[in-house]
Order: C-alpha cells, then structure tokens, then sequence
C-alpha cells in the first residue's frame, strides 16, 4: 500500500516531525511538546481535549515525496504542512501491523497517536475497490493474526495515549447491504470480530470509536434506529468495553460538518433523510445510540470535505473530483456530541482504481464525479493530493 522512500527522507521525518504542527499545537511549552509521558495514560472523557493528533511517520513521508517532486514551489511549502497534520494511520493488512511500533513508541505526552483497525475477513462487502486480504469467515486469523499482535504491540507502550476508529463500513454494511451475497457472507465474521476487537483492544490508554458510516449512509430516517441497535448490539457482546467511547462518521468521506441546507436538500428523496449534514447526523445517531445502551460521543472526518457540491449522490463514495483538504484536526468542535474533527483518510491515497480491467475495479470510480486516472486504493495519487491541496479550506 505504502511506497518506499529514501533513508534521507526517513530521517527527516523523524526529526522535523515528531513535534505538532502550529495549527495543531495548544498553548504548551515546547519542553513539554517534546517530552513522552512519565507515567501510564488513563483516559476517560474527550481525549483529543488536551491532545493533538501525533503526525504519523508513514503519511509524513509520502507528504514529503510528493513535495520533493514538485516543480511549483509555492505549493510544495504548502505540501510540506500537511506532512505535519496528525492522520489516522491506517492497518489494514496483517503486513502493514509491521509499522505500528515505529509509529506509537515516540509519541510525547501532549499527542494522541491515531490508527485505523481495519482487516475483517471479507472486508467492504458491498465494495470491491477495497476487498481485503481475509476471506469471510476467516475470524480465526484475523483474531491470532491480527488483532492479538496488534494488542501485544500496544500493551508494550502503556505511556502513550491512542484512539481508534474501529473497522469503517463494515457494521453499517450489514444495516443496508443485508441483501448482498457477500454480506450475508460476512455478516457473522463482521459482528464476531468486531466484539473481538473491542474486548481485547479495552486498554486504559485506548479510546474507542466504532465506525458509523455517515448522514447519507445510516442518516437517513429508516436508518437511524437499526444502525444504532447494530453498533450497540456488537459493543454489548463485546462486554460493553469501557474505552469505547462512541462513534466515527464521514471516515475516507465528503459530507459537509455544518452546510445549510445540506448538499442534497433539494432532491426527491430528502424529505427522507434528516441528516443533510453530518452535525446533524450526529446530533440524530447519538441519542439513538444512548438509548440503545452505548457511548455516543463522535469524531467526524474533515480531511477531504472542503468542498460540497461534486457529488451526484449521496454514496458517490470514489476519489470525488474537486475535493479539498477540510478543517483541520481539532478537539475544538463547538458541539457537545462531537469530541473531535480529525483526518482518518490520508489524503493523496487513492479510493480505488479507475481501471475498468482491474480485478478491483468497482464501478463508482468510473462514475462521472469520480477523478480519472486513479490507481488501486491506498495506492498514491500525485495529481489528487495537488488538487485537494489547492482547494484546501483553509488554505494552507
């Protein structure tokens, strides 16, 4: 998924990047910044509140690449930048578990680290552009493959504090795409694994937060209910682990966080949806999830939603042309429900190809509002990262 990049460019990273960005830093001293945490890290309440999102090594250095073959110097200062935005760093392959250490060990004491969980056997059921490496059923490997070496990894840094998107579209998959063969396929690995994830991933230094697709997806009003009673159902089987905090939404999307009226308020159908944009979707899906026995705070995806009106529908899912770096990571989201924006999709990382004789080509990265040429997901998109760079709100 990730390319390989000189030892010249490797320790710069570790250098130039260890520390948060300005635009992320609050008002700490710089000892301070630097310094990892004397003791182990309990958290409890937001943990983005006193914490930045640690900048991961692995999409700095791609950041960095991509500035380095740039000819524009202007915009290559402004790549530069972005390779100091705390993102999400994905896993998702037993392979990829290899950069988990590199990337949690250094993490001062005022940072977060921040990592995707994401390999369940028969993964993206209803996608093929991100099919994953298990196949359904396989719960048996990606519990003693995956999950418990990720686990092992994680016990060994109880000083640094992480937060974790758990395993995106998987469950609201089975809320809207029961009909598909491959769901019916994966449902039962999908709710299995999951529990298995929280239960053995509920350490103190860990916050929680089970993907829950977004307003166009689980918003729409005959939604809401079953998508909240699957989250609920899943994290209760897994023992209702104290360190889930809540839910994740707009992961790798485009939805707008506060738009009104909302991006697709004028179709026929909206009148059937009531969550036009994703504040609204929270403020809708966390009672719902309250209500239903589970945590309900949320984190919201801003990393490529700068930008509204692309899409032709709301599940126009693949790499949207014309799309622009958003908000930048914060705890600061003015809204009770929502604990933090932050960037789970690191841009410039494709969504999937837009080669219709690829194995993984799936349709919607050939649609009309889909940027071509594309390589295969997770694959670098020069082109794309140097558009959602231009049309970053705020520029950078």
């Amino acid at each position: 998924m990730k390319g390989l990049y000189t030892a010249l460019v490797a320790s710069a990273i570790g250098g130039a990047f260890a520390a948060p960005s300005p635009v992320e830093q609050g008002p700490i001293t710089a000892r301070a910044a630097n310094a990892a945490c004397a003791t182990p890290v309990t958290l409890s309440g937001n943990p983005f509140a006193s914490r930045s999102i640690y900048a991961n090594k692995e999409y700095s250095k791609e950041v960095i690449a991509a500035a380095a073959s740039m000819t524009d110097s202007a915009l290559a200062a402004k790549a530069s930048k972005v390779a100091q935005v705390g993102t999400f760093l994905w896993i998702d392959t037993r392979a990829r578990i290899s950069v988990v250490e590199e990337n949690i060990k250094d993490v001062p004491c005022n940072q977060i680290a921040a990592l995707v969980i994401y390999d369940l056997p028969g993964r993206d059921c209803a996608a093929k552009a991100s099919n994953g490496e298990l196949a359904a059923g396989d719960v048996a490997t990606y519990k003693s493959e995956y999950i418990d070496p990720i686990v092992a990894i994680f016990k060994k840094y109880p000083n640094t504090a992480i937060a974790l998107v758990i395993e995106p579209d998987s469950l609201p998959n089975l809320v809207t795409n029961a009909d598909k063969q491959a769901c019916k396929d994966s449902a039962s690995g999908y709710k299995t694994g999951v529990a298995y994830a929280l239960k053995q991933l509920n350490l103190p230094n860990i916050a929680m937060y089970i993907d829950a697709g977004h307003g166009g997806w689980l918003g729409w009003n005959d939604n809401l209910k079953p998508g909240a009673k699957m989250l609920a159902s899943v994290y209760k089987d897994a023992g209702s682990p104290k360190q889930v905090r809540g839910f994740a939404t707009n992961v790798a999307g485009w939805n707008s966080w506060d738009l009104s009226p909302g991006e697709f308020s004028k179709a026929t159908d909206a009148q059937w949806n009531k969550c036009q944009n994703e504040k609204l979707y929270v403020k809708a899906f966390s009672p719902e999830l309250k209500s239903a026995g589970m945590p309900s705070q949320a984190i919201v995806d801003t990393g490529r939603n700068a930008v509204t009106g692309l899409r032709k529908e709301w599940g126009d899912w693949c790499n949207v042309n014309g799309a622009g770096f958003g908000v930048r990571p914060t705890g600061s989201t003015g809204d009770s429900l929502t604990d933090a924006f932050v960037w789970v999709k690191p841009g410039g990382e494709s969504d999937g190809t837009s080669d219709t004789g690829a194995t993984r080509y799936d349709s919607y990265c050939g649609k009309e509002d889909a940027f071509k040429p594309a390589p295969e997901a997770g694959t670098w998109n020069q082109a794309y990262f140097e558009m959602l760079l231009t049309n970053a709100k705020p520029s950078f």
